[in-house]
């Protein structure tokens, strides 16, 4: 079986406007040249005894989007939510090596934990917006961290849903509940509501996985946009969706990073069999 090219995989993938500055252009092609932004070293994870994650070291620059891949259950979620420490709050849990933004330890005790979560925010596989209004949702983060402005509250929801393209669908319709909305909305609302906190990594947990084909289009399309402001890190089960929308792809297996590289380069020439076997369908 030979390795599916990957001009067929991104055949989807967003084009650059050809109006745009030729240095906007030769940045959006080349974020390899971009300081690198997260970036772990020998990174083990344990639940309680059980190990999860063995010796990662992987880093990625800003303004790029890297997708983990890999069969169920081999540790891309894991890998993910030590990024901002969500894993802290299982009980067990705990970990060796290093894991750094912008050149800190996020796991030392200087760390305000608070803080790391707004600068890396999250997006989880299921949208959970909050049984509050649209324009609650959004403001909720800035609230919390003691905004109290009514007028920098409306210009921080505007410019988020604006960010999230989803403004032109609510503007109508800011005081309505958000349970109100469609499941592609209510995802593309948590994004809005992750960047009302002004993060400067987002990590996504499948944020398709559960939306029609239109709904993922529009992600994957906002995720492309994103990218020019944000650092993405995205876990992904559609090899397609990680060709079309990233710039890096991680594959993980079994707790353990196998190939880390270019998208181009991972989907078109893997350096390891695993890889190749699993992105032709051999397994997993």
């Amino acid at each position: 079986m030979e390795l599916r090219t990957f001009d067929n995989l991104i055949a989807q993938r967003k084009e650059e406007p050809e109006t745009k500055p030729e240095s906007e252009k030769q940045e959006a092609k080349s974020p390899a040249a971009n300081p690198i932004k997260v970036e772990t070293r020998n990174l083990d994870f344990f639940y309680g005894p059980l190990q999860a994650l063995f010796g990662i070291s992987m880093a990625m620059p800003e303004k790029s989007v890297t997708a983990l891949i890999g069969p169920s259950g081999c540790g891309k979620s894991t890998y993910l939510r030590t990024l901002n420490r969500m894993n802290d709050i299982v009980e067990g849990t705990r970990i060796h090596g290093e894991v750094m933004v912008d050149s800190e330890d996020i796991y030392s005790s200087q760390v305000d934990v608070v803080e790391l979560r707004k600068k890396v925010g999250m997006v989880f596989q299921k949208s959970n917006p909050f049984p509050k209004s649209i324009f609650d949702n959004i403001a909720f983060g800035p609230r919390i961290g003691g905004q109290r402005n009514k007028k920098e509250l409306e210009e921080i929801v505007v410019r988020s849903l604006k960010q999230a393209a989803l403004w032109d669908e609510v503007k109508d319709r800011l005081h309505s509940s958000a349970l109100a909305m469609s499941g592609g909305q209510q995802q593309r609302l948590c994004i809005a509501r992750t960047l009302a906190t002004n993060p400067e990594v987002i990590l996504m947990d499948e944020p398709a996985s559960a939306l029609d084909p239109a709904s993922t289009s529009r992600i994957e399309d906002l995720i492309f946009e994103l990218k020019k402001n944000y650092t993405i890190i995205i876990v992904t089960h559609n090899m397609q969706q990680a060709a079309r929308v990233s710039d890096f792809t991680a594959f993980f297996y079994q707790g353990r990073l196998i190939e880390f590289g270019t998208t181009r380069d991972l989907f078109t020439t893997p350096k390891e069999k695993q890889t190749e076997d699993y992105i032709t369908g051999r397994f997993g």
